[in-house]
């Protein structure tokens, strides 16, 4: 539900000049999310949305401009300082413990730093799982039965 209604969000920022958050709520509502302001302010913060001038003496919200590596890892350290509890791993794995409702922000930021070494991360309310590759394989596919599925899953993706 979030992830569809965030895209609508962007779907109507890229399509239309909107001003305020509640003339985002009022549109929101119109296509059948039924959000309150609170809400909309997390999806702007959360999908950096800024406001850009119209061009007719007014602003809008608009996309973020490119964003460099430097400023993602400025973000995810503070995002790390505001959020994160504590760290682990066990093997392949790497558990991040948040504070309650910060897992998403914590997972958003790793998963858009986009590193090599990272196949995905899993965000609960509170806890992260973020899967590594290993870096002694030398292919990048998984063997035993994990490889059987593997393959069968690929198939079903390729068609």
């Amino acid at each position: 539900m979030k992830q569809r209604r965030q895209n609508k969000l962007l779907e109507i920022v890229r399509e239309q000049n909107v001003e305020t958050q509640e003339a985002l709520m009022e549109l929101l509502h119109d296509h059948g999310f039924k959000v309150t302001q609170a809400t909309v302010s997390r999806d702007i913060k959360e999908l950096r949305l800024v406001k850009v001038p119209d061009g007719q003496g007014g602003y809008k919200y608009s996309l973020p401009a490119a964003v460099t590596m430097g400023d993602l890892l400025r973000r995810a350290r503070r995002t790390f300082r505001d959020y994160v509890r504590g760290v682990d791993f066990s093997g392949p794995f790497i558990m991040i413990k948040t504070y309650p409702g910060g897992a998403h922000a914590v997972a958003a930021i790793i998963d858009e730093l986009d590193w090599p070494e990272m196949v995905g991360s899993i965000a609960g309310d509170d806890s992260i799982l973020v899967l590594s590759r290993d870096p002694e394989r030398k292919e990048n596919r998984p063997q035993g039965p994990a490889g059987k599925l593997y393959a069968r899953i690929q198939e079903l993706v390729e068609g």
